[in-house]
């Protein structure tokens, strides 16, 4: 990726959010975002560090070739640490724990494309806040070991995301627009 933006974030005992937007496309409250991302570990049970980038549209397109290679952009990518399934941590059903002062635990990175989300969101989300809150959720998700590959994967992923999106973003329903199956790369 090109030099870091201007990082911001949240830091707690339990979780390190680092956001760095480096595009220009969608006019972002990275705290907001970085706070949601911090809220949505918590929930999981994980303790650690995670980085949540916003990219333009090309940044996403060289990154979704070099890593999934695939053509063009796609609105999220996630990457988690295969450091993390050592002797210190344990992953069970998707969610990571600490154990011990083992010291910081580096989780992974998700990575959004804004302008996708903006795209995507009239037939998905159905609002641009709720197309970048289903993509950190999402990310954070994939970061964590959950998957979307087989039918009973995608219907527990699904659970959670609605879950973490209910409690944390809208703290109620989800809004009369918001279509969660749609085809997703990440």
């Amino acid at each position: 990726m090109s030099s870091p933006g201007s990082p911001t974030g949240v830091e707690s005992p339990e979780v390190t959010i680092v956001v760095s937007d480096e595009q220009t496309d969608v006019v972002l409250d990275a705290h907001r975002w970085a706070n949601l991302a911090e809220a949505v570990l918590i929930a999981e049970g994980c303790f650690g560090e995670l980085t949540l980038t916003f990219v333009d549209v090309g940044e996403m397109a060289e990154l979704n070739s070099e890593h999934m290679g695939q053509t063009g952009p796609t609105d999220v990518l996630s990457f988690p640490l295969d450091a993390l399934d050592g002797a210190d941590h344990s992953v069970a059903g998707g969610a990571m724990t600490t154990h011990g002062d083992a010291g910081p635990v580096l989780l992974g990175d998700v990575v959004i494309c804004p302008a996708i989300a903006v795209e995507a969101a009239p037939q998905h989300a159905g609002t641009i806040d709720d197309e970048i809150a289903l993509l950190v959720v999402h990310g954070i998700l994939h970061v964590l070991g959950h998957d979307h590959a087989e039918p009973e994967q995608t219907q527990r992923m699904r659970s959670r995301e609605l879950e973490h999106l209910m409690q944390l973003h809208w703290h109620g329903q989800p809004p009369a627009g918001f279509v969660q199956e749609q085809e997703e790369a990440s």
